[in-house]
């Protein structure tokens, strides 16, 4: 096994991605910190019971000044609530401009805590240690923040660069197996967008990430941070590039808003908002039958869902798809694949292949 570091470079910001096994066991893991600097863990009911002590005894043996905050689990705390919560804490306990906000989850919390980080006193540090595979490969690195609205997901955040992101796979040890797919979603989704041979090592190697193969998941992850890393450098602010990483999210996060964030879990939703997208290039003739297939027998083989919801209506994916952030002057914009390892942006899809594309997915 190996560790790995990742470089993350912005116009006025680099930061290091650390990649390996048991991370906490070694001696000079968090950048060194100033002599003011306060610290507040923010994690979940879920996280803490597993992580919380070892972070924070970690800290606490380098002489840190920390404290932690435990918000409720889930996607549907992902919202303006929580993040007053975490506020109200920050407030009543005089946190200042040295404090440092270290988010210890997977997506929810670290979306939220960047943003929390990105607006208090006009923006302090914040470190992200993600425990889940999706956070790991995609929802920690870019600085990309937010809490969702009950009209649509991820409607109301901030680009705000986290300081540090550590990676420790070890992590990933307490995951249900839903949770591990849904991050497998955002895998293949890299490999589809930008790298046909990573798409082929995944078709040869997907059943040992399922049983957690520490090395191919060490590769796996290292692989994603670093097209992920590359496309930052390009395009921080998603003006062009960085909308490739939507590809499957157009469709997928109508289908969680639709039922409330509570019936799919978000690689789940991507996964089904990949292939539609799929199915849109193939009617359109932008992508042939074999290359749809193999998405959908590696989707397959990773046990993620496929089929698009019988108990959602296709007509009722279209306003959440035109509140869309990509979306502009209620004209729809997609990313569809043209090949594996390939996609392009598409402006102004005629809602009725839209339609046709759902209604052909629902199995």
């Amino acid at each position: 096994m190996f560790n790995e570091n990742v470089f993350v470079h912005t116009s006025n910001h680099t930061y290091e991605i650390k990649i390996g096994y048991s991370l906490f066991k070694k001696k000079y893991l968090f950048y060194p910190f100033n002599k003011n600097d306060k610290v507040v863990l923010v994690t979940n009911t879920t996280v803490s019971k597993f992580f919380k002590k070892m972070v924070l005894d970690y800290l606490l043996n380098i002489n840190i000044d920390v404290s932690d905050f435990v918000l409720s689990d889930g996607e549907n705390f992902k919202n303006l609530n929580s993040v007053e919560l975490l506020l109200g804490y920050l407030l009543k306990n005089n946190f200042d401009r040295n404090t440092i906000l270290i988010a210890l989850g997977g997506g929810v919390i670290g979306d939220l805590t960047g943003f929390v980080a990105s607006i208090y006193q006009r923006g302090i540090r914040v470190i992200q240690i993600p425990t889940t595979l999706l956070s790991q490969v995609d929802a920690s690195i870019g600085g990309k923040t937010g809490v969702n609205h009950i009209l649509g997901k991820n409607m109301i955040g901030t680009f705000w660069q986290p300081s540090a992101v550590i990676i420790d796979v070890c992590f990933l040890t307490t995951l249900p197996i839903n949770q591990l797919i849904s991050g497998i979603a955002e895998v293949i989704k890299y490999a589809i967008i930008f790298d046909i041979d990573f798409f082929q090592w995944l078709e040869d190697n997907i059943e040992k990430i399922l049983v957690m193969d520490p090395n191919s998941l060490l590769y796996c992850i290292k692989k994603c941070c670093d097209l992920k890393s590359k496309v930052v450098f390009f395009d921080e602010r998603e003006n062009n590039l960085r909308c490739l990483l939507n590809f499957g999210h157009t469709y997928g996060h109508a289908i969680e808003s639709y039922f409330k964030y509570s019936l799919f879990l978000h690689g789940e939703a991507i996964s089904i908002g990949m292939v539609i997208a799929s199915r849109t290039a193939k009617i359109l003739k932008l992508l042939n039958d074999f290359d749809e297939n193999r998405i959908i027998n590696l989707l397959k083989l990773a046990n993620l869902p496929f089929s698009a919801p019988k108990n959602m209506p296709p007509e009722e994916y279209l306003p959440y798809m035109k509140r869309d952030k990509k979306s502009r002057n209620g004209n729809i914009k997609l990313i569809l694949p043209v090949s594996i390892g390939k996609v392009k942006i598409f402006n102004k899809i005629d809602k009725n292949i839209i339609l046709q594309s759902i209604q052909e997915c629902i199995l």
